[in-house]
């Protein structure tokens, strides 16, 4: 039987989504501990990495045993193993084709940023950044739509044999006192969207324009490989 588990996490304190030798500090880490301790061995599968520091409203990942589960039950003796970080969105059986990585058509990020000086509340969970001009940063971010090699925008280490990615829909937008960038695709590069994001501070900033932007994306020349803090970024959904 196959199980599909989505949660939300405040990533800030953890060392990433994924499982690693050196800490058991993760995501992962802490729900292997809590179906362990609910006599559960099961291998979990994520729809995707997240590196350290970042945030998740939906991450999906799946795990298999071979005897039925009374979902709600097994949700709450779940929920309250799992640090308040941690949050069960929903616990559902799924047919066993389906694949929380393999199965998903899009995902989605949000990347937060915030012109005023974030409060010591809000430090973790925006990215702090004056005198943002939406106007240049709606132009600059639809560069980044269609199907693109993105090995100027990735990390070593991305878990992949392409670089190529279909980026969808991007959008700038308001929400308050916050500046949401908002990407949509196939699928991401490790830290593909800080990188995204980072040349997109830098083109709103002056120190590079859009041609420039257009150039690295075309792998004809690299400007910047740094990228923007973890704090602003979110994993928004899995649509499968």
């Amino acid at each position: 039987m196959r199980y599909f588990i989505t949660i939300s996490y405040n990533g800030t304190s953890y060392a990433g989504l994924q499982v690693q030798k050196s800490t058991s500090n993760t995501i992962m880490g802490m729900l292997y501990k809590a179906l362990k301790a609910s006599n559960i061995n099961s291998k979990l599968v994520a729809s995707g990495r997240t590196d350290a520091g970042v945030h998740a409203f939906r991450q999906t990942l799946h795990f298999d045993v071979d005897y039925t589960i009374e979902t709600s039950k097994l949700k709450d003796i779940l929920q309250r193993k799992l640090p308040s970080s941690i949050f069960i969105r929903s616990l559902k059986k799924v047919d066993q084709e389906m694949h929380a990585r393999y199965s998903a058509k899009k995902r989605v990020y949000r990347y937060i940023l915030q012109e005023t000086l974030p409060s010591v509340f809000e430090n973790d969970f925006v990215t702090y950044h004056k005198n943002l001009d939406i106007n240049i940063l709606k132009e600059a971010i639809k560069v980044f739509e269609g199907e693109h090699s993105f090995e100027n925008f990735r990390k070593t280490g991305s878990d992949t044999g392409s670089f190529v990615r279909n980026i969808y829909k991007t959008k700038v937008y308001r929400y308050r006192s916050k500046t949401i960038l908002y990407f949509e695709a196939n699928g991401f590069l490790r830290s593909q969207i800080r990188l995204m994001v980072a040349f997109l501070l830098l083109v709103n900033d002056k120190v590079f324009n859009i041609e420039d932007l257009k150039q690295q994306l075309l792998y004809s020349k690299l400007y910047n490989n740094n990228p923007a803090p973890h704090q602003g970024l979110y994993l928004s959904n899995i649509i499968y």
